[in-house]
């Protein structure tokens, strides 16, 4: 959210803002709902989603900011949807189990760690519920992180972050590929790590995948990961083979690294698939 803006750069943030925007770019249709605060910071934190034809019509004004929930749109008029949280941090219970009741069975929801857990668990019951697919980012790793990912369809970390995931710590990569797939035999989960310039690997119906970024001279990596969360959900939104969501995704991770600043720096589709092409 936009109390997430102090980077180096100062650029706006926040991992939900970034996954939302990567995945405009990703080609998804986005509206935007909620609400968001009148600070210094709420300006800015808009600016890019503004600029890129995310339609903010149902985002209010709040003196207390509730809480914005970023409703995608796809192109074939599926939803993905990620809850962010508004300038103080307070996505309610009732924000979450909104956004979702806007959704339809087959729409995706992206959830990351950033709001609170109670929104986080409410947002993921619900969309089980209706049949929702759901994404769990679990970035940054809090103490409800593994509680609230289990709840969750699929899976997205990093390296780290898994191995808080299965409180297993220095894992070789052939341990993380065993401890994936016995979560994945276990909870029926997609799990995805991503593996910064090894690119990434996943597990999915207990079939073992690999995908490999661009081989690049990383400029500054602050929003790869959200550029690959936001991409993947709207890859596999917009029905691409999971094979093929991943791999876009990947390469769209390392082309965020090409620039500064987390929100300028995600690429647009027509730059991925040149590069896919190129490959």
């Amino acid at each position: 959210g936009p109390g997430h803006m102090h980077g180096a750069t100062g650029a706006p943030g926040g991992k939900g803002a970034n996954q939302a925007l990567a995945a405009r770019r990703a080609g998804g249709s986005v509206h935007m709902a909620g609400a968001c605060g009148e600070d210094e910071f709420a300006v800015p934190a808009l600016t890019y989603l503004r600029f890129d034809g995310v339609n903010l019509d149902r985002v209010r004004s709040a003196s207390t900011a509730t809480g914005v929930a970023l409703i995608f749109v796809g192109a074939d008029g599926e939803n993905v949807i990620a809850i962010v949280a508004g300038a103080n941090g307070t996505v309610t219970v009732g924000d979450a189990k909104a956004a979702v009741a806007d959704m339809k069975r087959g729409d995706t929801l992206m959830v990351q760690m950033e709001i609170p857990a109670a929104a986080i668990e409410a947002g993921l019951i619900a969309a089980r519920e209706k049949g929702v697919t759901s994404i769990a980012n679990v970035a940054p790793f809090t103490a409800d992180a593994r509680r609230l990912a289990q709840l969750a369809d699929i899976v997205i970390a990093n390296e780290t972050e898994f191995e808080l995931f299965c409180d297993k710590p220095d894992l070789s990569a052939e341990a993380r590929e065993v401890e994936m797939m016995r979560i994945n035999a276990e909870s029926k989960q997609t799990i995805i790590v991503t593996l910064g310039g090894d690119g990434v690997v996943a597990v999915r119906d207990g079939k073992l995948h690999k995908a490999k970024g661009l081989v690049i001279e990383p400029v500054d990596t602050v929003g790869a990961g959200d550029t690959f969360c936001g991409y993947l959900a709207a890859g596999l939104d917009q029905g691409l083979k999971f094979d093929m969501a991943l791999r876009r995704a990947a390469v769209a991770g390392s082309l965020a690294c090409l620039k500064p600043g987390a929100q300028p720096s995600i690429p647009l589709q027509a730059e991925v698939d040149r590069n896919l092409a190129a490959t």
